[in-house]
């Protein structure tokens, strides 16, 4: 169905930005047609067009001493280059530029910005140069028309979509208002995507949901995420959509719930001398979806939210005191983003109350400053440069890893919030450049092929939610959530976490492949010299640690960023495995080359491949036992891991194309008539009470199973978590011993590593 098809206005809502009504369209195409002959005479240079008029006006608003006359200029030359140009829904193409200009002027853009956009397709569609846009709007102005400049097809064939991309994010990196012209150009074309075939407007829709929609997302620009989101939504998902559409309408009709609970917040912060403006603010199609999935059954108070804004920090706390005072609160619902921001500049407190009835309402509380800037994210800061500072140069992909190597910040940037550092000398300092962009810059210097990098810039993108690590040496890291201890130190240490042999998670000894949760303390264990340089590891290893060669290819299954597959999988392809076996060649440094025997691997599993006669290892990241349902994966030197089904890092590596092979698990055991051991970690949930890891270690014991390792983490509201990493002769005995555990008072579910419930374990 046609996006632009779409009827909110019957809704009653407001849906981010305000739309371009289709009366502004005819006024901007008739402008377009009459020409800029009313500019030519003395009188009308002066004035402003017709056409940007409304432009001016909503400019104005935000900022009052803005000088109009280059918007002038800019829509002249826009104008007269691309008279004659039509859309294809039949429009003067002039009205998209303006359009695109009107979407930055409602988010308070500033006018160098403006003035970009309505030049963004000059040169890409018209015979304006680069060179002339610098001379007469100056080198600031350029450089944004460059950065959102689409490569030609002809030039770069199939690589001109993901080089084209490549080349605006590092254009980005100088500058964010790149990112923002093209948000808003991407905008437009999505509400006026309707007259285009519909497998186009999948393939547009597609490539917006994967890479624009999370870009809007990190850069905070949430007016222009939400529409976005919902635009895609009715294209990819229209049945979906077209339910909740109905849902809206239904509810439409219907006196608004929260209206009520409004005024009685409103009344609430009057009496207690707080100034504030209290708000029903609806959700948008997609939040609601969400929302349904999630609850099923959907009430008044589920389709929006109440937002309280406030003049002062410190008046925010004041309503959530007065709130939670008043009216029942949801304690698990509170989340404090004044005092921690997210890492795309969002800050608010979330909160939940209920009313009399025991109605929940979800409210958002902010200052108006925080309100603007959750909207409209980076193009809330205006410009960032001071006018003295030179502007950059033109950027092409040949020149992207100069730029990007230079745009790269120290520690200061490695925490995912704004990295307000000093830039290197030649650079321009930029207060909006997000530490998880520096990191995106990094690895795609990495990434030569446009193959290998559309790939994994989508992966890097679909990480929807960022956590920060502190480092023992005192700096943080910004990692994406799911990250592991393989992640951060090639995060820290570049090419140099080769030589990583192990960490510590908030003091405690821990494999490479835990996953970090967001306010971890970790230090990094590095080889002696590792970190000073790249070397190979002289020292002895763990047993998940590298191979004095470097990083095992155990290490793909636990990298979840771009940056450590990429460094992994470059080392494993530079340095091709020694044959193994009884002729294998003399140690090096050191430690012997292990024989191994076809369906064996280094370690006895019982497992086979298909096709047989391959090494075998079982995944560390899930602790594959018989009868669990298994995959493999060949890594370097057709040895296959073997990771049960419902492994997190199954999905990840098919998501990245790998393939995986047939696997299965023998009929009589070990090879050779061996006795298999088998890893196997549990999760034991319980209520903190004294001497329970004496009681849970006894279960354990009692059953035959030796402890490899445990560790306890901090109770949290009286609950506690105990991870146990055994080591099992008889894998049947697993149900066993995991109900022998949940026996032990206190104890209220015992679970496999990697598997959310219990149900499947056949425990």
């Amino acid at each position: 169905m046609s996006a632009e098809a779409t009827d909110q206005a019957a809704l009653g809502r407001r849906r981010g930005l305000p739309r371009l009504d289709l009366r502004n369209l005819r006024r901007f195409g008739r402008s377009a047609l009459l020409g800029p002959a009313s500019l030519l005479s003395p009188a009308g240079r002066d004035r402003l067009p017709d056409a940007i008029e409304h432009i001016a006006k909503v400019h104005r608003a935000h900022h009052p001493g803005a000088d109009l006359d280059v918007l002038r200029q800019a829509y002249v030359l826009a104008e007269s280059s691309h008279r004659g140009q039509m859309r294809k829904s039949g429009e003067p193409y002039i009205t998209h530029p303006l359009a695109v200009t009107l979407i930055l002027a409602e988010l308070g853009a500033e006018t160098t910005t403006l003035t970009a956009s309505l030049l963004h397709d000059t040169v890409e569609d018209t015979d304006v140069t680069l060179d002339q846009v610098g001379r007469q709007f100056g080198e600031e102005v350029r450089y944004l028309v460059d950065g959102v400049t689409k490569l030609e097809k002809v030039d770069y064939g199939a690589a001109a979509e993901p080089e084209t991309f490549r080349k605006m994010l590092v254009a980005t990196g100088n500058d964010v208002r790149v990112m923002s012209i093209k948000l808003a150009d991407r905008l437009h074309n999505m509400r006026t995507l309707g007259v285009m075939r519909p497998e186009k407007q999948v393939r547009i829709a597609k490539v917006t949901r994967d890479v624009l929609i999370p870009l809007a997302e990190r850069l905070g620009v949430q007016a222009l995420k939400t529409e976005l989101e919902d635009l895609v939504f009715a294209i990819l998902h229209p049945e979906e959509y077209e339910r909740t559409r109905d849902l809206l309408l239904e509810h439409a009709g219907r006196p608004d719930p929260l209206a009520h609970v409004a005024e009685g917040v409103r009344t609430v912060l009057h009496d207690a001398g707080i100034a504030a403006e209290v708000l029903v603010r609806p959700r948008h199609f997609v939040s609601v979806h969400r929302v349904r999935c999630k609850r099923g059954e959907l009430t008044g108070f589920d389709l929006a939210r109440l937002l309280v804004l406030v003049a002062e920090d410190a008046d925010c706390y004041a309503v959530l005191g007065e709130l939670h005072t008043c009216f029942t609160p949801v304690i698990s619902e509170f989340k404090d983003f004044i005092a921690v921001p997210k890492f795309n500049l969002y800050q608010s407190l979330h909160t939940a109350v209920a009313d009399g009835e025991g109605r929940v309402a979800e409210v958002l509380i902010r200052t108006h400053q925080m309100h603007r800037v959750a909207e409209a994210g980076v193009v809330a800061l205006g410009n960032p440069y001071a006018p003295s500072e030179p502007a950059p140069s033109e950027t092409t992909p040949e020149a992207a890893g100069d730029v990007a190597a230079a745009g790269r910040p120290g520690d200061a940037g490695d925490s995912g919030v704004l990295d307000s550092s000093v830039a290197p000398e030649g650079e321009r300092a930029d207060p909006t450049r997000p530490g998880w962009l520096s990191r995106l810059l990094e690895w795609q210097r990495a990434t030569p092929d446009p193959d290998t990098f559309w790939s994994s810039l989508r992966d890097d993108l679909a990480q929807d939610r960022e956590i920060t690590v502190f480092r023992a040496d005192g700096g943080t890291l910004g990692l994406p959530a799911g990250a592991s201890c393989v992640d951060a130190a090639y995060a820290r240490h570049g090419e140099a976490a080769h030589g990583c042999i192990g960490a510590r998670v908030n003091g405690r000894l821990v494999g490479l492949g835990t996953v970090l949760r967001d306010g971890d303390t970790l230090q990094l264990l590095m080889a002696p010299g590792a970190a000073a340089q790249s070397p190979v590891a002289e020292v002895p290893a763990p047993e998940d640690g590298p191979t004095p060669d470097g990083p095992p290819p155990e290490w793909l299954d636990h990298a979840r960023t771009p940056a450590a597959r990429i460094a992994i999988t470059r080392w494993l392809a530079a340095h091709p495995p020694r044959p193994e076996g009884p002729a294998a060649a003399a140690p090096t440094q050191g430690r012997p080359a292990a024989p191994w025997r076809p369906g064996e691997g280094r370690r006895g599993v019982g497992v086979v491949t298909d096709p047989p006669g391959a090494a075998v290892r079982l995944a560390g990241c899930c602790t594959p036992v018989p009868p669990d349902a298994v995959t493999g994966f060949p890594v370097r030197g057709g040895v296959v891991t073997v990771h049960r089904q419902e492994c997190p890092a199954v999905a990840r590596m098919v998501a990245s194309g790998r393939a995986p092979v047939g696997v299965r698990w023998q009929d009589d055991g070990a090879p050779g008539g061996a006795v298999a051991d088998y890893r196997v970690t549990l999760y034991a949930e319980a209520f903190s009470r004294p001497h329970l890891l004496a009681d849970l270690t006894e279960a354990i014991a009692a059953e035959g199973v030796a402890v490899v390792s445990a560790a306890v983490e901090p109770p949290r509201e009286q609950r506690v978590r105990h991870t146990y990493t055994l080591q099992l002769s008889d894998a049947g005995r697993l149900p066993v011993l995991m109900r022998a555990m949940r026996r032990v008072p206190g104890v209220y579910d015992v679970t496999r590593t990697g598997r959310e419930t219990t149900a499947a374990t056949g425990a």
